[in-house]
This record gives C-alpha cells, structure tokens and sequence, in this order.
C-alpha cells in the first residue's frame, strides 16, 4: 500500500462519498422547506413509523447519531441501514425543532458541499430525546421537485436533572443564614483536591494535557467527582518539555478549551509554554482536582463490585513519597492519542560516537554554535521539521531522511482555505462550528477535503513543486483526501509547513529519500543501499506507536489485553474506541488536538453521567 493510502491498522479506510445533485432553483423558501420536512418528521417519530422516517430520506442519505439514539457514536448510510439503526435503538428522538436564533444556525439555501457545487437547504435543530435534549443539523438536497434529507445529525448535550452548572444553572456561592458547617470556599477547596473528607473520586484521570484536562472540566460541569494524575512536576510540563521553539501549527480559533476559551488577545499561534502556562490558570479557575508527581503503582479491576483499585504513588518536593489506595468506577487515560516511542532498535547505537542520539520526545533543542557540525532527522512530518529547522537556524548543516512521502499543506492554506468560514476571526461560535463540522459524516467529508485539498495544492503550487525538485515526496493523503483524514485514519504522515520546507526548497536543508536506516555506525548512518551518511547527531522523529502500547505499560496486561486497538474509523466512519466503550468496563480513551478533545469530551463525560445514573 502507498505511504499516502496507509491507515491505523484494523481500521477502515472510508470511501470518497458521492453528493447529491444540487438543486435547480436557488428562489426557495428555505423555512418553508424545513418547516414542511420537520413536521413530517415528528409526525412520524411520533407514531414511531420507521418506514414513514426513512422515506424522508434520499436512497442514499445518512443519519449520524453521538448518543442520541444509544450509548454510542454511529452513523447509517441508506434507507435500510437507517431503519435498522432506528429498530435497533431503545427510543426514537422524541421531537426536533428548527434553530431560527441565528442567521448561520437558521434554515438557509447554501452550499451542502461546501463549494457552491451542490446547492440545497441546512438547518440547525434542537432534539428531545428520552434522556435529555441535544442539538443537530440537517441537510436538504432537492430531487424530482421535493426536498429529501441528505444528512440528518443528532448530538446528546444534556441529560435531564443533570445539567451542566453553567447559566442558569451555576452555583450560588454561599449559603445564608445559620449554617452548620462555615468552612469558606478555601476550605473545601483544599478538602475536595486532597480527597481529605474520604470521598472515592468517581473518575481518575491519568494525564493532565489538554485531553485530561477537557474531560475533567466537563465533569466538573455535571457534578462527577474526578481526580487528574500526572507524573510531571508542573501542569503543562509535557508541553514546557518540547523542544525549544515549538508553536501549535493550529490556530487559535481552532484550540478553544471548553467553557473557558482563550482571550481576545492570544496570538494566532500559540508558542508551547504559553500554552502550559494557560493549562495550569485552566485547572486552577475551574477548579479541577489534579495531583502531580504521581504515577500508578498498580490497579485492578473488580467484576463483582464495578470499581478499580488504583494504587497510586506520590512524589513529595522534598524526595518523599506516599501511596494511595482509590477506588474510581472509571478510569479514563489521557496520555495523548499514541502510545509508546516508536524507535526502532537499530544495530550499531551504542557503536555512534557523536554528541546525541535519541527520539524527538527527547529532543530540547539544537545547541547554540553548530557551525561545521552535521545534524541528521529521520522523518519527515512535523516535528522532523521543525528540529530540522532548528538545527539548520543554530547552524548545523542538516539532513532529512525521508522513507516515504508526506502530506505537505501551508499553514497559510490551513487558515485561508482549510478553515476559514468555521474558525476564523469574526466566524461563528467555536461550538455551532464544531457541531457543523462533526454533523458531516465522514464518507462526506472525505469527498470535501478531495475538492479543499486540491485548492490547498494549487495554492501551495510553488511550495510543492521546489519540494517535488528537492527530492522530497509529496502526497496528497488518503484518496488524495489531504491531511485532516490522513491525521484521522493514520494519525501521521504529514507536515503544516511554517518555515522548514521552504528551507529544503531553497537546498538549506538537503533531503535523503527512499531509503531505510540499516545501521547507526561510529560516524552516522548506513542505509539499506549502502549510502552513509554523516552525523554529530541524529534525532528519530518516527513518531509513536498506538495508544494501547501505553494501557499496557501502565494498567498491564490484563486490561490492555481486553480494550480494543485506538484511533483510525470504523466501519461507519466513526473514531474507533477513543471517546467511547473500550473492550474493558469502566475503561475510556481521551486523546487528540486541542479541537477534538473540545468536542469529543462532552460527549464521553456524558456516557459517563449515563453510567452512573444507571441509564447505560
């Protein structure tokens, strides 16, 4: 298989979807339309018809479901699939309802491919469900003069009598009046983080990124008691420990935490131990419980009583440690959406003489003064870039060694093009953007970014082809789908460029491609075909290895042995086990971006809610 076409393995590589055909007129009503459509659709939920709800769609429409109809994220393609999906489910929604309270959220004639090629009727909606209510979208594509559902998306937001503590709901603050217990808002403040009132959490977390993070705030939000582990000595440690220069290649408008989203002021981009230091004000405004320099020691599950034990070690400033004995119902392990190093044991590493060899995890930063020093990084996405960027900034005459090929989009098209509309200064808010963006299943969304990936590559035209002459590899991704579906079913592969490959294009950065590192030698490198090269360091930028390599070095074998493989689609279209059931009771994933955790973390901590509750 070409390095393009690679997937996550045992994950499905989803088709290219085919749309609709647009619609013939623009003059239409489009509340009218979706008004008609609507009602026709609670008539039918109503009677709990599934014969009359899947005639509303077209032959080959979709309906896309995270928790609204069952405990898990689907999404159904044609008729009979759509019937089958709604017979399989333990209720139907009960009711929805055109969103008119804004002008993007309301019923409007527009582009339901995103180009202006296949025009028909979106909407916003709002859903009852027998649990609680969400939100949703629905697109309307015309055929033979009526207007069928294209795509229907239904999202789970609330779980009636356990709201979020937001709006209406937050907390008073204080009590008045005579009050048995006067400790102040500092007192149980310090009780809740040390557990010292002998309350089990619900929930622990282990790791205190922004995925720990996330799915601690929202928790936070439905009153679930949870505790945030982590090793690091600091909240935002992982990323002050980065490589010197790094700064997120997403821009901000991308990056928003839940319920506290970044100030007016932030930069675009946001320079790593910024971002650290926002992480640690995060945990201490919403006042997330986290406990640093803490490992897990060991932990089991128990069948009968549906809880773990979770010992746990804690690290003293001084040198001291203490163990902790928890009993959490969920664990939750948010160590990012990979697992172990991948670095593979080459022959001959302990035969280099030069002044470092490691994993770019290990990597700090190049050394100051390189000039007539030689630096060699294998691999070729971002971090290879970047590093080989810095080396080449200190002056060290730099290599990348580049096995395959990569998928290359400027972080100028990824604003301009990839984004703009959704997240961008002046764009809507982050969480009607997000709900837009996950309403389109991912058949659909693949056949969007074939069309967004080729205007990303025209207008990176000179930067692909100075690439292209360089001798680096270029691809376009998975059925030429670029480098959102290639990150979403491989989870690498490819590069944002910000400043180092401009570097190869000039020949300030040389490329070595095609081949495999046979051997680390006394003075660098010798590859598959004999060729060497020479090296004062060599830095692996070879990515990780799945995330279920890290269950296991922390829980064991007895539960990595029962979860199931992470990241890459399903069948359906949907992530495989991050967010959702495991394979392990009481087990969950949480990893990604920044923008995934955002979303995804509402979506996993209300499965938690249901579980407690009793409803799941």
């Amino acid at each position: 298989m070409a390095s393009k076409d690679r997937i996550e393995p045992g994950s499905f590589n989803v088709p290219v979807g085919k749309f609709p055909a647009t619609c013939t007129s623009t003059n239409v009503d489009a509340h009218a339309v979706a008004t008609d459509v609507v009602d026709r659709l609670n008539a039918s939920l109503a009677k709990k018809d599934i014969p009359a709800i899947t005639a509303l769609f077209l032959d080959d429409g979709f309906w896309r479901d995270h928790l609204c109809l069952g405990w898990d994220f689907r999404t159904a393609k044609g008729r009979d699939a759509i019937a089958a999906l709604l017979a399989n489910s333990s209720e139907l929604v009960k009711r929805v309802e055109i969103d008119r309270s804004t002008a993007f959220r309301a019923p409007q004639v527009g582009a339901i491919d995103a180009f202006g090629e296949v025009m028909g009727v979106q909407f916003f909606i709002t859903v009852t469900t027998p649990v609680g209510t969400g939100r949703g979208v629905i697109r309307l594509a015309e055929k033979d003069g009526k207007w069928p559902i294209y795509t229907l998306y239904t999202a789970l937001q609330t779980i009636t009598g356990h709201e979020e503590k937001v709006h209406h709901h937050r907390p008073f603050g204080v009590t008045h009046g005579e009050v048995v217990d006067r400790r102040n808002w500092q007192d149980r403040r310090d009780a809740e983080r040390t557990l010292s009132g002998g309350e089990q959490p619900a929930v622990v977390i282990v790791g205190a990124g922004q995925s720990g993070l996330s799915i601690a705030a929202r928790l936070k939000m439905l009153g679930v008691n949870a505790l945030i582990v982590d090793e690091e000595d600091r909240i935002g440690d992982n990323w002050r420990r980065r490589y010197h220069h790094l700064v997120l290649h997403d821009p901000v408008w991308f990056d928003h935490m839940p319920y506290l989203p970044f100030p007016s002021n932030w930069p675009v981009f946001t320079p790593k131990d910024k971002l650290a230091e926002f992480f640690e004000c995060y945990a201490k405004l919403l006042e997330l419980n986290v406990w640093t320099r803490t490992g897990v020691k060991a932990s089991s599950w128990d069948e009968g009583k549906k809880e773990w034990t979770l010992e746990l070690v804690r690290r003293g400033e001084d040198g001291s440690s203490e163990t902790r004995t928890l009993h959490p119902r969920h664990i939750i392990q948010a160590t990012g959406h990979s697992g172990e190093k991948n670095l593979p044991g080459f022959k001959g590493v302990d035969s280099f003489k030069g002044t470092r060899i490691c994993h770019s995890s290990d990597f700090h930063g190049a050394p100051q003064n390189g000039a007539g020093r030689k630096a060699v990084v294998v691999g070729s996405c971002n971090s290879a870039h970047d590093i080989a960027q810095d080396y080449y900034e200190k002056g060290y005459d730099v290599t990348i060694v580049q096995r395959s090929s990569t998928c290359v989009i400027s972080s100028d098209s990824i604003v301009n093009i990839g984004l703009k509309g959704l997240y961008e200064e002046g764009g809507p808010p982050v969480d009607d953007s997000d709900l837009f963006l996950y309403s389109i299943p991912s058949e659909q969304f693949k056949a969007q970014q074939v069309k967004l990936t080729a205007l990303e590559n025209q207008h990176d035209k000179a930067l692909l082809d100075g690439l292209a002459k360089a001798g680096f590899k270029v691809d376009r991704g998975p059925d030429d789908a670029g480098l959102l579906m290639k990150y979403w079913q491989r989870g690498g592969g490819y590069t944002i460029e910000v400043g180092a490959g401009q570097l190869i294009v000039e020949g300030k950065i040389r490329v070595k491609q095609g081949q495999e590192v046979a051997e680390i030698i006394p003075a660098g490198i010798r590859f598959g075909d004999g060729s060497e090269l020479e090296a004062d360091e060599i830095v692996f930028a070879t990515g990780y290895q799945n995330m279920r390599t890290q269950t296991r070095l922390i829980f064991g074998d007895a539960v990595a042995d029962r979860v199931s493989s992470v990241w890459g689609l399903d069948e359906e279209g949907e992530f495989r086990t991050m967010w959702r059931r495991s394979g392990h009771p009481g087990f969950w994933f949480m990893g990604g971006n920044l923008a995934l955790g955002r979303y995804y973390s509402q979506l996993l901590a209300l499965q938690i809610v249901a579980a407690e509750r009793g409803l799941a």
